[in-house]
């Protein structure tokens, strides 16, 4: 359990810093943020749970092939933000890139890239 509270924490500490981080500085924050540091923070957190380098691969292999449809999101939020509140905006990102994600998946499998 102290080591879950321990991964727990180190994580959020790190997405709440980049939060903060971005009230202030936007080119920076966008910079921080566009890294994948919850890829690398799971990343790393699997490989010192196992020790094996096999699952680290496999799972950055899948990331590779969902950042496409992931990045739906952020063009969708941004028109979305120019029409309508904010909530019912980021609401409307997440369904469209579902959506986007469900599409996707369907269209890599008819070429067998399978996870």
């Amino acid at each position: 359990m102290g080591h879950f509270l321990l991964k727990t924490l180190i994580t959020a500490f790190i997405v709440a810093g980049v939060a903060e981080f971005g009230k202030r500085w936007n080119l920076a924050a966008a910079i921080l943020v566009s890294l994948p540091l919850t890829s690398i923070l799971s990343l790393m957190w699997i490989y010192l749970d196992s020790n094996d380098v096999k699952p680290v691969a496999e799972l950055s292999m899948s990331i590779f092939w969902m950042v496409i449809p992931s990045l739906a999101f952020f063009p969708i939020l941004a028109l979305l933000l120019r029409y309508g509140s904010f909530g019912l905006a980021l609401t409307l990102a997440c369904i469209g890139t579902a959506l986007t994600y469900w599409a996707y998946v369907w269209i890599i499998g008819q070429f067998g890239i399978k996870f």
